[in-house]
């Protein structure tokens, strides 16, 4: 899922991303939250009426932002109370008014409140997190009404096997029509990303979406997937496109590096995204070094493509029976 933080994928139109065959956005509760507000998203329409962007929408709680970016935060059992990153101003997110918000923006897929421990935490805060997580997770279901969209619950844990056990059997009673896994990619080792999925691929429902947030690199999304993730949602594409780092099926590549001055080629000779087909990698490093607008964009579609790319091989190496394969084959070029 391209990231729209504030309802926008950086960059680019929704038409653009609707072109390169994403299928949904996510975007950000508290970031639309705090600007413009969810009242003027809603009275546009909605997410869709607003943007513009006709396929699906996911909404994240705003759970992750209260952690990584909010000032000055004092949580209790109801709420966390906090202060904007904008202009300081007093909020209040629980998890009935996470729902609300999510509500009125009127996304397709919202995700309940939840604790995030940052990483690292000592066991007694990730038990209280976890605790916390699952009794907001119920009452972020009591207050959600819309028919129209599925809440996910989410499950935390930090890196602690038994205590991501209880919280998938804590959260799937609770019951949702799909589950994320929340609190990895934020500064664990990979292995231990690694194995907290395997032990998620035990215990969450194999009929129901598995959603891993903010995850990652290609080579995380391959690992998630083999173990049973169905979805992802990752800044890296986008961000590294906007500094002139491109992923390519024989790894990543610097656009900024001399050796493509004089370079016709274009990023990947085998790739099919609007920035293959039209510009090269001297054009691509002329625009780059020269701030141009253009140059973010069009890295930013080849990235985008990409990772669309990679995840709808995926799904048909599934299909075929022969995703191992594929996976072992594509990580080689990767190292190539």
């Amino acid at each position: 899922m391209p990231v729209g933080t504030a309802g926008s994928v950086k960059g680019l139109t929704a038409t653009q991303v609707e072109e390169i065959g994403a299928q949904i956005i996510l975007a950000n509760t508290y970031h639309l939250h705090v600007r413009p507000g969810e009242d003027v998203v809603k009275e546009m329409g909605g997410l869709h009426g607003f943007t513009g962007f006709r396929r699906p929408f996911l909404t994240d709680s705003g759970g992750y932002q209260v952690m990584s970016l909010a000032a000055l935060r004092k949580r209790t059992e109801e709420s966390v109370v906090f202060r904007s990153h904008l202009d300081g101003a007093r909020l209040e997110l629980s998890p009935e008014r996470s729902v609300e918000i999510q509500m009125k923006l009127g996304a397709d897929i919202i995700m309940a409140f939840d604790e995030c421990p940052p990483f690292p935490a000592s066991r007694e805060d990730v038990i209280e997190a976890t605790e916390r997580t699952a009794r907001w997770a119920a009452r972020s279901k009591q207050a959600h009404t819309r028919e129209d969209q599925w809440l996910f619950g989410i499950v935390q844990g930090g890196v602690h096997d038994d205590l991501r056990e209880l919280s998938a059997r804590a959260i799937t009673s609770v019951g949702f029509p799909g589950y994320a896994i929340g609190g990895l990619s934020v500064g664990e080792p990979k292995e231990d990303m690694v194995r907290i999925l395997e032990i998620m691929d035990r215990h969450l429902p194999e009929d129901q979406p598995r959603y891993l947030m903010g995850v990652g690199t290609p080579e995380d999304l391959l690992e998630g997937i083999a173990r049973g993730v169905d979805m992802f949602d990752c800044v890296l594409p986008t961000r590294n496109a906007r500094t002139g780092q491109l992923f390519t099926w024989r790894g990543k590549l610097s656009i900024r590096n001399a050796k493509f001055a004089r370079d016709p080629s274009p990023i990947d000779p085998t790739c099919r995204c609007p920035a293959c087909r039209i510009a090269s990698r001297s054009y691509l490093r002329h625009l780059h070094l020269s701030n141009e607008i253009t140059g973010a964009v069009l890295c930013t579609l080849h990235n985008l493509y990409f990772y669309l790319d990679l995840v709808g091989r995926a799904r048909e190496s599934i299909v075929a029976g022969r995703f191992e394969t594929f996976r072992q084959e594509t990580l080689r070029g990767f190292s190539a």
